[in-house]
């Protein structure tokens, strides 16, 4: 799926070094970017990924909250660390009607694409959470009347 959303290259994180391949990938020269919903268990090695100038985007903690940060380590290759909160981003109704219609207009002419991998009835609400739990699921999952 990722490769037909047109990705470069997939790595399975759980079973694959994958500090070093991106390293290998990129001859050395790591990412621009590392937009990590783990945390915990991926946030450093996510780091060292990282290229000159790159920026960290830690925006979950499916693994585990990130409680140390050495921010000395952000001088070497001058890094960015961020850790954004949608309440930021949609703070008053124009911001968060601006950024609805945004993504909208990028689901109408196909520049984003959805994909829904589970469609439940809202009373197997708690299967779909399993699922979810579970990593059995891709896509969104849709909980219907």
């Amino acid at each position: 799926m990722a490769k037909q959303a047109g990705a470069d290259q997939t790595i399975l994180y759980t079973q694959q070094e994958f500090e070093e391949e991106i390293l290998n990938a990129t001859g050395g020269q790591g990412v621009r970017m590392v937009l990590d919903a783990v945390g915990q268990t991926t946030f450093e090695k996510g780091f060292k990924c990282l290229g000159r100038r790159g920026y960290m985007v830690l925006y979950g903690q499916a693994g585990g909250a990130v409680t140390d940060t050495n921010t000395r380590s952000l001088q070497n290759g001058s890094l960015y660390l961020t850790r954004p909160s949608l309440g930021d981003y949609t703070a008053t109704r124009d911001e968060l009607l601006g950024r609805a219609e945004e993504v909208l207009r990028w689901v109408q002419s196909g520049e984003l694409k959805l994909h829904i991998g589970l469609t439940l009835p809202l009373a197997e609400a708690v299967e779909a959470h399993r699922q979810l739990e579970g990593r059995e699921t891709v896509g969104k999952i849709l909980l219907i009347p």
